[in-house]
């Protein structure tokens, strides 16, 4: 056989062909599925990137109607504080209350009511088991015979929190059903608890500010923004509260007020109770002694005696009273057994030692109608005009005799609430306006963030001891206080001016020396009355303590009064219970703390120069041409009365004035009867 090519290798080209056919075709698939599997990774990519920024690198709040109704808004940075007043819940209708900063004191939070149809349900026991381990104060025995009976709606459970709702909806219980509602919550609980009051099971406000202001806060979601100043209301109620327990009070109250708009800053009344357990507390508890409790003043409404005399010009500085007991029936009208003062104080000394005898004879000297006027005037006559629904009627008596008229005078025969004192003080310093006390923040009326108290306008204003007795201060607080809703003028500037001159001596050189706090200049006047027992008598050695101040008095923004119900001595007092041992240190304390708090800080550079701008002597020379009241002319000085038969003397004395008459009186009973005497303290 002929050797040749074998066949074989030929097929080996031809298979190597298509080999390479096929290689070039699967090239050309992974190429395309190359060029695919990129084009789907940057499609990947780009959805990927453009969820990351939209849930990680700038997020976009969902639209309003992606949310559930019971969602409230996204909330916004805040980290000053500045939208506190704003927060407001969508599933609400009752607006919230915050103080005047935007500090939230009450809101209203969403809840729901459960209810059930009993004849939707399949297994009474069972649904009494599930409820019960999402609501674990619920009875689940009573629950049983609920869901047993032939009603066909049932109350569960009321005032449930969206979690508690969300959990039993998520039982899948066939007839049980929801409500939505609301709960009113006060987040600061005893803080300003018998202003803000309470609502009812319905909502309904029942006390305070929720009684008194239902229809603004049902009707306009914006929060309600009161005059207080939660953290002097704090301060207030724990030097209250401190001083209440120090001297073993039953009860206590204060208040700060602006004396130039009338806003409340701070009320507290003690004891106090929780505002969300407004239906528990105890009676006592709930009492306003602000503005509901009535207490005979004492010796603080001296300041009303002293400013009507000089408003209406009867009396001036420089004029002396008797401070000698005075015997009216079976009554004496007397000081303190350990008060030595001389037998005639000028009015200054009544004022700065608190004398009894000698502010009667003021008020004798103004007589019956005047002081039944002025009183009047000045709104002790009707309920303080307050956003409280408590506010409580003084007790005023029916008939004014001349006994009304000498115990009135030192702050006994009437029972005042502490607000109507302090409206009252306040309009004594103020330039003469008598305010409507208020709850509402006044638009504009804040304080500055930062004071100085300097001599300037004391110097400026300092008035004179002239035979007009006063010169016109700085008109620009007056001005202010003028202009306020309801306010009406009552003391005129000058006579303003000189009783604020009148009220620091009191702390500088009488009665109130413990109020002082060094650098604000405080001016007030201390009070002590016999407290009234249950049968209508005076308790012996039972008092009210309070004392009414104002500070700074070169420049007067601001009323603090304390009130402490039946203290008791302490070794700290000496035995003492009278409002210079007790209440007077407690306003000392609060003023030294708020002050900072309100914009105002201490004259450390020049406080001399301030006081002496604002002294006056507690005996003024008189002036040229002037006979002063006092020894030699006074009718109602036991001396000057004519030696005459008793009876002879009341008649004569018909003409004469009020204090003339009184002594006739006195000389007719003397001769009558015997009196009993029994000592009224100031």
């Amino acid at each position: 056989m002929r050797d040749g090519p074998s066949r074989p290798a030929r097929m080996d080209v031809r298979v190597t062909g298509d080999d390479l056919r096929t290689r070039t075709a699967r090239e050309r698939t992974q190429f395309r599925l190359l060029v695919m599997s990129g084009g789907f990774c940057a499609l990947f990519g780009a959805v990927a990137l453009k969820l990351a920024a939209a849930t990680v690198i700038m997020p976009m709040a969902p639209e309003q109607r992606q949310i559930a109704p019971q969602v409230p808004p996204i909330p916004r940075s805040d980290p000053k504080g500045m939208l506190a007043g704003d927060f407001a819940l969508p599933q609400v209708h009752r607006a919230s209350v915050t103080d005047r900063n935007g500090q939230v004191l009450a809101i209203s939070l969403p809840v729901a009511q459960v209810y059930a149809n009993p004849q939707e349900m399949i297994d009474a026991q069972d649904t009494a088991r599930k409820l019960r381990s999402v609501l674990p104060s619920l009875n689940e025995a009573e629950l049983i015979r609920r869901l047993s009976t032939q009603k066909q709606f049932v109350y569960l459970a009321r005032d449930i929190s969206p979690m508690q709702e969300v959990a039993i909806n998520n039982l899948g219980i066939p007839g049980i059903y929801f409500e939505p509602g609301e709960r009113r919550h006060y987040p600061l609980g005893r803080v300003a608890a018998h202003i803000l009051g309470a609502v009812d099971i319905d909502d309904h406000g029942v006390a305070g500010i929720e009684r008194s202001m239902e229809k603004r806060l049902d009707s306009d979601r914006t929060p309600l923004r009161l005059s207080l100043d939660v953290r002097i209301q704090a301060v207030v109620r724990d030097e209250l509260a401190a001083a209440k327990d120090l001297f073993q009070a039953i009860g206590a109250c204060a208040i700060v007020m602006d004396v130039n708009t009338g806003e409340i800053i701070a009320m507290v009344s003690l004891p106090d109770y929780d505002a969300n357990d407004f239906g528990r507390a105890d009676p006592d508890t709930r009492f306003n002694r602000a503005v509901t409790g009535m207490y005979e003043p004492g010796s603080t409404f001296k300041l009303q005696t002293a400013a009507m005399a000089l408003q209406l010009g009867v009396a001036h500085p420089w004029d002396r009273f008797s401070s000698i007991p005075i015997h009216i029936g079976r009554f004496t009208i007397a000081d303190m057994k350990s008060d030595h003062f001389a037998p005639w104080l000028t009015l200054n000394e009544v004022m700065a030692y608190s004398s009894n005898p000698a502010a009667a004879h003021m008020a004798l000297d103004v007589g019956a109608q005047r002081q039944q006027a002025w009183l009047r005037d000045m709104g002790f006559f009707a309920p303080v005009p307050i956003e409280l629904p408590e506010a409580g009627r003084p007790i005023v008596p029916h008939v004014w005799g001349i006994s009304t008229v000498m115990t009135v005078g030192f702050g006994h025969g009437v029972a005042e609430p502490p607000l109507a004192i302090v409206r009252g003080t306040a309009a004594t310093v103020n330039g003469g306006i008598l305010l409507h006390p208020t709850l509402m923040a006044r638009d504009g009326a804040q304080p500055d963030d930062t004071a100085q108290l300097t001599p300037a306008a004391a110097e400026g204003a300092a008035p004179t001891l002239t035979p007009a007795v006063l010169t016109t201060p700085a008109a620009a607080e007056t001005a202010d206080a003028a202009a306020m809703p309801g306010a009406k003028r009552v003391i005129s500037p000058e006579t303003s001016a000189l009783l604020r001159r009148i009220l620091r001596l009191d702390v500088t050189k009488g009665t109130g020396k413990t109020a002082e706090s060094p650098g604000y200049f405080v001016g007030g006047k201390t009070g002590t009355a016999e407290k009234i027992g249950p049968h209508g008598g005076y308790l012996k050695h039972v008092n009210i303590a309070a004392f009414t101040s104002i500070f700074p008095m070169n420049a007067p923004r601001y009323a603090v009064y304390v009130m402490l119900d039946s203290p008791k001595a302490t070794p700290q007092t000496h035995g003492w219970t009278t409002a210079a041992w007790n209440a007077a240190p407690t306003v000392s304390k609060i003023v030294t703390r708020v002050a900072p708090m309100l914009g105002l800080f201490p004259n450390t550079t020049n406080p001399q120069a301030v006081d002496d701008a604002m002294a006056i002597p507690l005996e003024p020379a008189v002036p040229r041409g002037y006979r002063p009241l006092g020894p030699g002319n006074d009718p109602g000085d036991p001396r000057n009365q004519p030696k005459a038969p008793a009876r002879e003397a009341a008649h004569t004395a018909a003409a004469q004035s009020p204090r003339a008459r009184l002594h006739a009186a006195r000389a007719e009973q003397t001769a009558q009867q015997r009196p009993v005497h029994q000592e009224i303290r100031g």
